[in-house]
């Protein structure tokens, strides 16, 4: 038991942990007071539309996180994230059409609009349960989570890795968007699931419920980081990174390397669900554009910017990039792919650890001064 505690305790003693966690608090804290407390015509007030798009920040540093568990630390380049975040997404997005009943536009209380537009006559199987919150919440981590575990499954049992392993993410994807774009699916189509009207009884219009869905995403993204860093400072860690780093010793020394591959994967995804399931109900929509690969490779971005095996760092990468996304196509929309290939062309070539490994770098050039040196010791 207390071996169990000191796992689950370890990451709250590391320093960058205990700043991480202090600066996201402190971030949270004061939106929350210049949001509700400072006048709509001051310069420091922070209107609901803002909160909004840093909540959905959030949902990106979330995700940004699950894709570096994988690729920093067990050396597995998913370009396939973007599904499960998108499962996770549609998952959330059904409990919200369920919600609506016959406040939608024909006025059915069963069938979502968009069904009755296409002459459905019932509700399909995959859809019961979901008017129920708490089986939309098992089903946000259970689709992506059933997901990662049948293919991680046969990927790793047939060690299928490096560049093919990336390839074939890339191609389930790729198969999931192309199915969710058909109307025969039941899932809305290229439009998708959207016009929400409240979660929990809650009306999404309103702002309190828009900043309640900005402090619900910060507390995930702390419970993420901290039990991802959980996972990768304990000895199952250390197994990943050996796996990372030497697959074949790593199956001489008699470890089961498919099982700890698959273990990580698995947590991984469902972690892209619970970001996919915040991201819905605070951006009004889900359709299948976010199975995109494109949306895969930008995650791939903000990790590699940020700083691969740091978990920081991809939050870092994250909400710099999307920022800088929203600023650039509100001036050359057209200019943005390019902009963002070019970005990943300069921290591959000059960057390479990211912007963590610079913060690391400085940290241990600060630390071998001379005048640290002494007050060390």
């Amino acid at each position: 038991m207390a071996t169990s505690q000191t796992w689950l305790l370890r990451p709250f003693q590391e320093r960058s942990t205990q700043l991480f966690l202090g600066v996201l608090f402190a971030a949270l804290v004061l939106v929350t007071f210049l949001h509700l407390f400072m006048p709509e015509d001051s310069a420091l007030h922070v209107s609901a539309y803002t909160v909004t798009l840093l909540g959905k920040y959030l949902c990106y540093a979330l995700l940004a996180v699950a894709v570096d568990l994988v690729w920093g630390y067990l050396g597995i380049l998913s370009l396939g994230h973007g599904a499960f975040f998108a499962l996770g997404g549609y998952a959330m997005g059904m409990y919200l059409m369920r919600q609506i009943g016959d406040r939608g536009v024909y006025g059915d209380p069963v069938l979502p609009d968009f069904m009755v537009f296409l002459n459905w006559q019932e509700l399909p199987w995959y859809w019961q349960g979901f008017d129920m919150a708490w089986f939309a919440f098992i089903m946000v981590l259970l689709a992506p989570g059933l997901l990662a575990l049948v293919f991680g499954f046969l990927a790793f049992r047939s060690r299928v890795t490096g560049v093919y392993l990336s390839i074939i993410t890339q191609a389930l994807t790729f198969a999931l968007m192309l199915a969710f774009f058909r109307n025969e699916m039941g899932f809305g189509g290229n439009n998708g699931l959207t016009d929400f009207k409240d979660i929990l009884g809650f009306d999404l219009r309103s702002d309190a419920t828009r900043l309640g869905l900005f402090l619900a995403t910060g507390i995930a993204l702390a419970v993420g980081y901290v039990v991802c860093r959980a996972i990768v400072t304990s000895k199952l860690g250390r197994v990943s990174v050996a796996c990372r780093d030497a697959e074949a010793r790593t199956r001489f020394l008699g470890y089961r390397v498919e099982r700890v591959q698959l273990f990580v994967f698995v947590v991984s995804a469902m972690l892209a669900g619970v970001a996919g399931a915040l991201y819905v109900p605070q951006v009004g929509i889900i359709n299948p554009s976010e199975f995109s690969p494109l949306f895969s490779i930008e995650i791939v971005v903000w990790v590699a910017l940020g700083g691969r095996a740091t978990l920081y760092g991809a939050v870092i990468g994250a909400l710099l990039v999307n920022y800088a996304k929203t600023v650039f196509t509100g001036i050359m929309p057209d200019a943005w792919l390019f902009a963002l290939g070019a970005l990943f062309v300069l921290v591959t070539v000059f960057l390479p650890k990211g912007i963590a490994g610079l913060l690391q770098k400085r940290r241990q050039k600060d630390d071998d001064q001379p005048g640290a040196q002494e007050a060390t010791a």
